[in-house]
């Protein structure tokens, strides 16, 4: 009964020994599927990330250049601010419908200048780049010119303005 017994307890204990060896691999594999699993999430929300990461940088980029392009048309609306100005009222004064109106025109427009002698140039031909101008003459006298002739026959090329915004010099060119 001895032999009996002790034969139990060893087909008994081969038995749990079979068991949790079985058991330990399922619990291996169970334990590499998890990893896996857990493997393949990080990498996802990496790729997740990385994808979140780039269109963020997309975003601000395209944000930047919307500034940039914001910043550069107003600067181009700042520099022809004086030259859409000034060519109002050469119109107001060439139009004018009396001399009285037109002289009160002028004394706003010279308000724009540094000085009622800022040199007008008028561009007469500009060939590969070399301008020949009329003789010069002054801001106010071009503007009487402008009143006593009614008509602007030209337009503003380029004007020349001091640190404290006002006009030192105006390039004009014959309009077509």
């Amino acid at each position: 009964m001895n032999a009996m017994k002790n034969s139990t307890k060893i087909v008994l204990l081969a038995f749990i020994l079979l068991t949790a060896a079985v058991g330990c691999k399922s619990s291996k594999k169970a334990t590499a599927a998890t990893n896996a699993a857990a493997e393949k999430a990080k990498m996802e929300q990496e790729a997740n990330q990385r994808k979140q990461a780039e269109a963020d940088l997309k975003r601000r980029e395209s944000e930047e250049n919307a500034k940039r392009e914001e910043e550069s048309a107003m600067k181009v609306m700042k520099a022809n601010a004086p030259k859409v100005k000034l060519s109002e009222y050469f119109d107001a004064i060439a139009n004018s419908s009396d001399v009285a109106s037109a002289g009160s025109t002028i004394n706003e427009a010279l308000s724009m200048f540094a000085s009622p002698e800022t040199p007008v140039l008028i561009i007469i031909s500009n060939e590969n780049g070399k301008k020949d101008y009329d003789r010069p003459t002054t801001i106010k006298a071009y503007l009487n010119y402008l009143k006593d002739q009614k008509k602007n026959i030209n337009d503003i090329d380029a004007l020349k303005v001091d640190d404290s915004g006002k006009i030192t010099e105006v390039e004009l060119r014959k309009n077509n």
